[in-house]
């Protein structure tokens, strides 16, 4: 996302100082190919700028650590909602980390699969109805984060565990909730 962002923004500053004004030159054959010459420069500044930024990437783009799948862990008794936004969005996502940990063989997998898909499905009916809490961030990636998991509990089932690809996505949204709850967002 980041790189997509920065990739704007060069595109944005090429067109710009394309556009800008030049030296004056009073024959326009001449300004027309110049204009064409800036332009091309101005284009491969933004591909170098473009190509760094890659390079050096930002502190909020930082790598998830992905922790090891896990076969035992703790059962959680505490299934369902309290209807409270705050309290119910942060044990949703509890919930779905271990979820998301769970590796081949984990103990009452299956049984965990199915009390999350319930949850999930009680926690997006229940407060997609309401837009002050639809249009909060940490609802809209945990949307998706129940997107993700719900998909592939109905590809795979209950007992296969999640590919790496998708554990490391889950658990970069899974980040981005946690900071949105906490900013109250």
């Amino acid at each position: 996302m980041v790189k997509a962002q920065l990739f704007l923004l060069s595109v944005g500053a090429v067109a710009v100082s394309a556009f800008s004004p030049n030296t004056k030159i009073s024959v326009p054959e001449v300004a027309s190919v110049a204009g064409r010459r800036d332009f091309v420069k101005n284009a491969g500044a933004a591909a170098a700028t473009v190509a760094v930024s890659g390079a050096f990437p930002f502190a909020a783009s930082a790598e998830i650590v992905v922790p090891e799948q896990f076969t035992t862990y703790d059962f959680p008794d505490n299934w369902g909602l309290t209807f409270n936004y705050d309290q119910d969005a942060a044990k949703v996502r509890e919930h779905m980390v271990i979820a998301t940990g769970l590796g081949k063989g984990a103990n009452k997998m299956e049984d965990y699969g199915k009390n999350m898909k319930k949850e999930m499905v009680d926690f997006v009916s229940y407060y997609r109805r309401f837009p002050k809490v639809a249009g909060k961030p940490s609802f809209s990636t945990l949307y998706t984060s129940i997107n993700v998991l719900a998909g592939h509990y109905t590809s795979y089932g209950f007992k296969y565990p999640l590919p790496e690809k998708r554990r490391k996505r889950l658990y970069q949204e899974y980040a981005e909730i946690e900071k949105s709850l906490k900013r109250g967002r």
